[in-house]
């Protein structure tokens, strides 16, 4: 997750380590939604219904644009048809459990139920509310779980689901949108101005859905939400392939991999998926993206107490990124993690968060440390699902 690090809770050391999981379990698909649709899509099954294609850009500017879902007001559209229409095409995907907010309300983490009884996590922060110039950013998730078995991570020791379809990945973006508009966040009404991948699960492993529904997230009005490509964050602990499929879609995302290591030595243990894929190989598909895209790379890196956050890890790391050349393709982010209760593994401590900063600097690497929003709050994704199972 973006400001709300999703990466947090340590097992035990006499625990099993969790087996990587790349396919997701099948369970009972959630109804077909307007957003698991693309304007294609939209108009034939419009037609399918009996109503004219033209219907089927109305519908969405209400859905998208004017954030309305209340049926009774879609007054261009035939009273008769008006429930039916939304009964078909606009079942509830996300049901609201829990809803916590801190930093003075600018920071909401909702716990949505799905249709199958699974929970998943959402985060919307806003900064400078309330000032011209305020901003939102809202943390989705793309699974249920995660099947990365990383372990420090809430979501990872919980184990992978399913995936979530491409309108639920959507509509967690649109509720945000829609609570914005309405004012309902502290600092008057806004709109979604950055979506980060980063929630709950690992997006490359649900690459499909998650690609179609940056593909609505950014469609113009009426067909999407017209959120610029370059205010989104697609997240990966680094599945290989999936980059460099990424890197041919044509969409100027911004690519965040989960690094947190520089050798394989400690990177096989932290994320497991460093067994198939090393550090190398991870980083020259991310560089190859750069490369293609013109976009900075942005290269996640949670600081835990004495696990990964010593000096010479940030030299090593300042190294394997200079390899790549010093052209402006990477940023480091650095996270201090946000402590689980009860877990022994913490963030680092100041002085050394310090110095791995400034070993950075010194190698000519950009990097900046995370501001860590949320911790009253759960801010973890994985703890507040795993609070109410």
């Amino acid at each position: 997750m973006s400001e709300i690090y999703d990466h947090e809770k340590v097992v035990p050391d006499d625990a099993p380590a969790l087996p990587l999981v790349m396919q997701a379990p099948r369970r009972g698909k959630p109804p077909e939604h307007w957003s698991d649709l693309d304007a294609d899509g939209r108009r034939e099954r419009i037609r399918a219904a009996g109503l004219p294609a033209f219907r089927a850009s109305q519908l969405s500017r209400h859905w998208y644009e004017r954030l309305d879902d209340e049926p009774s007001g879609w007054t261009d559209l035939p009273a008769a048809v008006r429930e039916a229409v939304a009964d078909q095409f606009f079942p509830t995907l996300l049901t609201p459990v829990r809803t916590l907010g801190c930093d003075g309300g600018t920071t909401v983490k909702s716990l949505w139920r799905l249709h199958d009884g699974a929970l998943v996590e959402s985060v919307l922060m806003r900064y400078g509310a309330g000032r011209p110039g305020s901003r939102s950013t809202i943390c989705i998730s793309s699974q249920a779980g995660c099947g990365m078995a990383c372990p420090f991570c809430a979501t990872g020791q919980g184990g992978l689901q399913r995936n979530m379809s491409t309108a639920e990945i959507v509509e967690q973006v649109v509720a945000g949108a829609r609570a914005l508009a309405r004012g309902e966040v502290t600092g008057g009404p806004g709109r979604i101005n950055n979506v980060v991948f980063m929630g709950m699960g690992e997006p490359m492993a649900n690459y499909r859905s998650v690609i179609a529904a940056i593909r609505t997230l950014v469609a113009p009005a009426p067909d999407g939400l017209g959120i610029g490509a370059r205010g989104i964050t697609l997240s990966t602990v680094g599945l290989v392939p999936r980059i460099q499929q990424l890197t041919e879609e044509g969409l100027p995302i911004t690519l965040a991999v989960s690094l947190h290591a520089p050798d394989d030595e400690l990177r096989d243990t932290l994320v497991p998926i460093n067994t198939r894929h090393k550090v190398d190989e991870v980083v020259d598909a991310a560089w190859e993206y750069a490369r293609v895209t013109k976009r900075r790379v942005s290269i996640e890196y949670a600081l835990i107490k004495d696990i990964n956050d010593h000096a010479w890890r940030a030299d090593e790391l300042a190294r394997v990124l200079k390899r790549r050349g010093d052209w402006g393709w990477v940023h480091v982010n650095l996270i201090p993690l946000n402590p689980t209760p009860g877990s022994k593994w913490t963030a680092s401590r100041p002085e050394d968060e310090r110095e791995f900063v400034r070993r950075l600097e010194a190698h000519g690497v950009p990097v900046t440390v995370r501001d860590t929003r949320g911790r009253e709050i759960d801010g973890a994704c994985g703890q507040l699902a795993a609070a109410e199972v």
